[in-house]
C-alpha cells in the first residue's frame, strides 16, 4: 500500500458504550496516521472517554453545541486538512461499521480510481437479513430518489456513512454549504457530483447490535423530500445551465414547462368533463395527450443523458 497520510474521523454523540472499542479497532492499523474524534456535545462525554485512552495518534475535538453528525464530520474534515492528510475516512462511533474494511475503502483512492468511496450494504444478502426491515425498505426507496438528486445513478445505499474522500475532492467542496444533520451523506453526493468527483461503492456488510440509531423513519419521510428537491434543482441548474449547456439542457428547458402546462390543462379538462357530464372531442384529447407524450419523452432523454454523465476517471 503506497504511503499516504490517512486520517479517520469519528463523530461521537451518545456512543459512550462503544467509542473505546471503535477507536481501538481503528488504532490497530498502522497505516492510519490520525484518529480524529469529534465530541458533538455528547451527553455522556464520549470524547472524554476517547481522550482518557491516551493513544498517541488520537485527537479529540469538542463542540460547544450539538451540530449534528454532518457538522461533526465537517469539523473532522477541516482538522484533517489542517494536518495535510491525503485521505480522510469517516466511520461512526456506534460500532455499526467494521474497521477491517477501511483498507477496502481507501484502495480506490490510493490508486486514483475514485475521489470518494462509500459502503454498500445491499450486496451482501446475509447482512441484509440482519438489517431491520423498516430500514431496509426505507433505504431501497431512498436510494432511487438520491440517485436522481445526486446524479450518481450507479450507486446504492446512499445513507451509508462509512466513507472515504481524497484531499483533492475535499478542497473543492464548499463544506459550509453541506447539510449538518442526517441529510449529510445525501448532500455530500449532490455536491460531489457538482464538482465532478468520481464516486465508487464498496461492498461492506453492516453490523447491527447495541447501537441506538437516531435516524428515524418519520424524519426521513418529512425532512428528506424537500431537501432532495432543493438538491436536484441546485444540481441541474449548476451542471446543465451554468457550468454547461447541452442537449439535456434543451430537453429540460422545453420538456418540463410543456409537461407541466399540458398536465394542468388535461386535469382541468377532465374535471370539466366530470362536472358537466360531457365527453371531450378527439381533438381536445389529442391537444392534451400529444404534448404530454412528447414532453415526457424529452424528459426521459434528459434523464438518459444524466445517467450517461456520471463522473468517471478519464482512463
Amino acid at each position: 500500500m503506497d504511503k499516504q497520510k490517512i486520517a479517520v474521523v469519528i463523530p461521537a454523540y451518545d456512543v459512550a458504550d462503544q467509542i473505546a472499542e471503535v477507536v481501538l479497532s481503528v488504532h490497530a492499523y498502522d497505516f492510519v496516521d490520525y484518529i480524529i474524534v469529534v465530541d458533538d456535545q455528547c451527553p455522556h462525554s464520549s470524547g472524554r472517554i476517547a481522550e482518557d485512552m491516551q493513544l498517541n495518534n488520537v485527537i479529540v475535538l469538542y463542540h460547544e453545541k450539538n451540530l449534528g453528525v454532518g457538522g461533526a464530520v465537517i469539523t473532522g474534515y477541516r482538522k484533517a486538512m489542517e494536518l495535510d492528510c491525503d485521505i480522510i475516512v469517516k466511520i461512526d462511533g456506534d460500532g455499526q461499521m467494521d474497521a477491517n474494511y477501511i483498507s477496502n475503502l481507501i484502495e480506490p483512492l490510493i490508486k486514483d480510481n475514485a475521489d470518494y468511496t462509500k459502503g454498500n450494504r445491499f450486496i451482501d444478502f446475509t447482512a441484509l437479513k440482519a438489517m431491520p426491515a423498516i430500514r431496509l425498505f426505507g433505504n431501497s426507496i431512498l436510494s432511487f430518489f438520491v440517485k436522481a438528486a445526486s446524479g450518481y445513478w450507479n450507486i446504492m445505499d446512499p445513507t451509508n456513512g462509512f466513507t472515504a474522500i481524497n484531499k483533492r475532492a475535499l478542497q473543492k467542496l464548499k463544506l459550509g454549504k453541506i447539510n449538518n444533520r442526517y441529510f449529510f451523506e445525501s448532500d455530500m453526493l449532490i455536491n460531489l457530483n457538482i464538482i465532478n468527483a468520481v464516486v465508487k461503492d464498496i461492498d461492506i456488510p453492516a453490523k447491527y447490535g447495541r447501537e441506538n440509531s437516531s435516524l428515524r423513519v418519520m424524519n426521513v419521510m418529512f425532512n428528506f423530500p424537500p431537501k432532495l428537491l432543493k438538491g436536484i434543482l441546485k444540481r441541474i441548474f449548476l451542471k446543465y445551465f451554468l457550468y454547461d449547456f447541452n442537449m439535456a439542457s434543451i430537453y429540460i428547458l422545453l420538456g418540463l414547462p410543456i409537461f407541466i402546462i399540458s398536465s394542468i390543462f388535461g386535469i382541468y379538462e377532465w374535471i370539466d368533463s366530470f362536472i358537466t357530464g360531457t365527453s371531450k372531442t378527439p381533438g381536445t384529447i389529442m391537444l392534451v395527450a400529444l404534448p404530454i407524450i412528447v414532453s415526457f419523452q424529452m424528459l426521459m432523454q434528459a434523464i438518459q443523458i444524466d445517467i450517461n454523465s456520471v463522473p468517471k476517471k478519464d482512463r
